[in-house]
């Protein structure tokens, strides 16, 4: 009997692209999947193609429902945690990305080895293409292990990747809907991690990531980004992150593994303290980024109290 998989779609003003998204679920190699929709308001014809794509598939298959209105993460957060939402596994996504036929398939496949009861999240590169669909490159191609360690300083992949087992939403839902943090795909990247669970990081992509304007968040690549990391780094984004992930934590600390438990504790204290004990301390708790360059800018922020 075939695991299901329920596809959560966030929309929003999504009439441009939603169509070649949702043409790509249709195309899944992997048949059991149904969509939920959380619309968050959209006035152009998002919601019309949302309805003809659910009348070409069977009754219940597509699920569409008003969103918080209170912007992408409130979106996202409230559809997992949807109460009358019960899967197997959860796949995330955008309104306008094109996903490879495997994407569903593939994550399956390796979440389904993960024992049962052990929260998993299964996450991917991408490619990246610009809005008229040409490849532009790829995202980065991180190598270091994920971890707490490293989730706590940076996000490795995309939501738009990302499917995870129903440990995992358990974890996200004991949270809850209304937390603070600055992106949902890094916030269930640090509790994954942090609670024992299994992070899997596959780095043939799963899908096309559109690069648009009007993209809320994108891929991350290139100097240009790196860059514009480093200058809202130095304008104190970083320390602001960690604070809002640091409280938004806070009900979870009891299902922390000891190790991460561990590594918290030194991490927060360390946080606190003067110049030179406060970039020591960072050092011994083992909090890492995924490049160098990105290692050397969380020196810097250790040494300038911006972490």
């Amino acid at each position: 009997m075939s695991q299901h998989v329920a596809i959560l779609l966030c929309t929003y003003q999504g009439e441009k692209y939603l169509a070649a998204q949702l043409d790509s679920f249709a195309a899944q190699t992997y048949p059991s999947w149904k969509l939920w929709v959380s619309d968050d308001g959209s006035t152009d014809a998002t919601l019309d193609q949302l309805r003809a794509f659910a009348e070409r598939h069977q009754p219940g298959q597509v699920t569409l429902q008003a969103g918080p209105r209170k912007g992408f993460v409130k979106n996202f957060m409230s559809l997992i945690c949807e109460p009358t939402l019960h899967a197997d596994y959860y796949a995330l996504s955008d309104q306008d990305d094109i996903w490879h036929p495997d994407k569903l398939e593939r994550a399956v496949k390796w979440l389904r080895d993960v024992p049962q009861g052990q929260p998993a999240l299964y996450c991917t590169r991408t490619e990246l293409i610009d809005g008229a669909g040409q490849p532009i490159g790829f995202s980065p191609l991180f190598t270091r292990p994920p971890a707490f360690a490293n989730a706590l300083m940076q996000n490795v992949a995309g939501g738009n990747t990302m499917v995870m087992n129903n440990a995992a939403r358990d974890l996200l839902v004991e949270a809850g809907a209304d937390i603070d943090v600055v992106a949902h795909d890094w916030w269930i990247y640090i509790v994954v991690s942090a609670c024992g669970g299994r992070v899997h990081y596959d780095s043939e992509p799963s899908l096309r990531y559109r690069q648009h304007g009007d993209n809320l968040i994108g891929a991350n690549a290139g100097l240009s980004a790196r860059v514009l990391r480093i200058k809202m780094l130095f304008e104190g984004h970083l320390k602001m992150w960690t604070d809002q992930h640091i409280q938004a934590l806070s009900p979870l600390l009891p299902k922390l593994t000891p190790a991460n438990l561990a590594i918290y504790d030194r991490f927060i204290s360390a946080r606190q303290r003067s110049l030179l004990p406060r970039v020591v301390g960072i050092k011994r708790s083992g909090v890492y980024r995924q490049t160098l360059l990105g290692n050397l800018g969380l020196l810097a922020a250790a040494l300038t109290n911006r972490i």
